[in-house]
């Protein structure tokens, strides 16, 4: 079963950034992997569980308002 947000370029761009934020984050020096680490994959994780988590019971429409709010939050 394919979600609605699956269909989306920005959900695929956000877990292509999430992908290169892992391998940034385990490039990072160990005394970094409690902190910095953790933060960074948090972050990239978020946007797009926010992206699929925004996607969930709206129509088309609330999901283009929801995921334009999110952008602009991103962008700030």
């Amino acid at each position: 079963m394919t979600y609605k947000f699956e269909k989306l370029e920005v959900w695929e761009l956000a877990m292509e950034f999430n992908d290169l934020s892992y391998e940034i984050a385990h490039e990072l020096p160990d005394r970094e992997k409690f902190n910095l680490n953790s933060q960074l994959r948090r972050a990239s994780t978020s946007i797009a569980l926010n992206i699929a988590e925004g996607s969930t019971g709206q129509t088309n429409a609330e999901q283009k308002r929801f995921l334009s709010m999110l952008l602009d939050y991103i962008l700030k």
